[in-house]
């Protein structure tokens, strides 16, 4: 049955829902809470209804993100009725039950994912079923695929090999695909780097970025950049690659569950959707990382590898120190400073972040056959050296969209000092964090701390710790009231 629109002033990002009154309720055979089904010129749309006797007669109020995914106007006309009931809530069942999920069972699962035919706790009880029962490296190769095949992929481009590289996260400053990405680039090879924002970090890398150009690019536009360029650092949010994956992500960090299967799918994806056939992957390991030992990151490891081959996709897995922040830089202004002075060789350059820039750019080329065995690093050591780098990231910056200034420091500040002589002993990833976030991080884009010292450096009673930087002088207040650095001095 087509219905008028009434387009309401309220806007829930999360899912879609209608209004509309109990006496059209009780024709349609719709109870409050009822996921039913949206029609509108040939696309369907899965949307919760919410009784509102405030909405007329024969009329569906609905709100912002569901009048632009089925692009309604007010003037028209939509249908609206029951919805059909989907095989994937039998597939779901089974996993919930702990039977493995084939290819097709996943591919429909995602498909409905994608096209809103499951309500969010229908969706909850799948990300709970891989949660509680796992998947398998089959099942979760099988869930690479359904997520790409159902999303935007970049262009393919024959004859070429395609490098990736990412990283677990949850070291502070670990900004190093800004630096990989020119590397490589410079060298010839193709790195489509799609990089996310922050979900508890103080920055992402698509933070970072953000502070010197734009971020948010088309995926034809991407293609052009690649092919002119050998590579581009975007948010790939913007680009609706895995379109699927960000959803199960939303949904993943509201239940509060995040199953390893999902995970490693979440990150292949987005390989597998560039066409990447050279994945470097770098696992930080440390007390207060994501990861926190080597068992588990040998686990990972393994899996890891396995998915890639799965793909046919060559994957390498690097185990790194994550026990402290790398960089001066912690936050997206910060960050973003921190890599520029390193593309420009600057002498306060941050070389702790260098280093493992080169030490990674340099497993890359030998994986790719562009440098010999133990000659990786020394290659991209040259291409740093010599900027070509730095001339690669400025061209990449130009075709993305250069910000007429890198995003300064916040305005707002104050050095914290030693209150003894001695070594320091550990810093805290975990606090150096929530300080950042709390004085305006990853939103507050010159917000962060400048680390002066580093574990095992000496230093002397007075000598500065950390800078705070906060865009807003209240939350540097704040701050400043509740700070533990977590850095330790014996």
């Amino acid at each position: 049955m087509s219905f008028k629109v009434h387009l309401l002033n309220l806007d829930i990002a999360f899912q879609h829902i209608c209004h509309i009154n109990s006496k059209l309720a009780n024709k349609l055979n719709l109870e409050k809470g009822e996921f039913a089904q949206m029609h509108h010129k040939g696309k369907n749309l899965g949307i919760t209804i919410i009784i509102d006797e405030n909405i007329s007669d024969e009329t569906v109020g609905i709100l912002p993100n569901t009048a632009d995914d089925l692009k309604i106007k007010a003037s028209d006309k939509i249908q609206l009725g029951t919805l059909k009931t989907s095989p994937s809530i039998k597939y779901i069942k089974e996993k919930l039950d702990g039977k493995p999920l084939n290819a097709e069972q996943i591919n429909k699962i995602i498909y409905d994912v994608v096209h809103d035919n499951l309500d969010k706790p229908t969706q909850a009880y799948f990300i709970a079923g891989c949660y509680t029962h796992q998947l398998n490296d089959q099942e979760t190769a099988d869930l690479t695929k359904a997520i790409v095949a159902n999303g935007q992929r970049l262009k393919q481009i024959p004859n070429e090999i395609i490098i990736d590289k990412h990283c677990i996260g949850g070291v502070p400053g670990n900004r190093t695909t800004m630096l990989i990405v020119p590397i490589i680039a410079a060298a010839g090879l193709k790195i489509p780097k799609t990089s996310s924002r922050s979900i508890t970090s103080p920055a992402g890398t698509a933070d970072t970025m953000e502070c010197i150009c734009n971020v948010t690019v088309e995926a034809k536009d991407l293609n052009k950049i690649l092919a002119k360029a050998n590579g581009f650092i975007a948010w790939g949010g913007g680009v609706d690659i895995a379109a699927a994956d960000d959803k199960l992500i939303q949904l993943r960090r509201r239940i509060g569950l995040d199953p390893e299967g999902m995970m490693l799918a979440s990150i292949m994806a987005k390989k597998f959707a560039a066409g990447s056939k050279i994945v470097l992957i770098d696992i930080p390991v440390g007390p207060n990382a994501k990861v926190k030992d080597l068992p588990h990151a040998l686990n990972l490891k393994q899996r890891f590898e396995n998915i890639g081959k799965l793909l046919e996709m060559q994957v390498n897995v690097i185990i790194t120190d994550g026990s402290a922040p790398i960089g001066h830089g912690i936050g997206p202004a910060l960050e973003a400073i921190d890599i520029m002075q390193v593309l420009e060789n600057d002498p306060k350059a941050p070389q702790d972040l260098k280093e493992k820039s080169l030490k990674l750019s340099g497993i890359l080329l030998e994986m790719s056959g562009k440098a010999d065995l133990d000659q990786g690093y020394n290659m991209a050591k040259e291409i740093l050296e010599s900027q070509k780098a730095l001339h690669k990231m400025q061209e990449i910056i130009e075709l993305q969209g250069k910000n007429q200034e890198i995003t300064p420091p916040g305005k707002n500040n104050q050095t914290i000092v030693a209150d003894q002589t001695g070594i320091i002993s550990a810093i805290n990833i975990k606090k150096i964090a929530f300080t950042a976030r709390m004085l305006g991080c990853p939103f507050d884009k010159g917000a962060g701390l400048f680390m002066h010292v580093k574990p095992g450096q000496q230093i002397q009673k007075n000598d500065p710790l950390v800078t705070l930087y906060s865009e807003d002088a209240p939350k540097l207040e704040k701050t400043l009231e509740n700070l533990d650095l977590g850095i330790t001095i014996q």
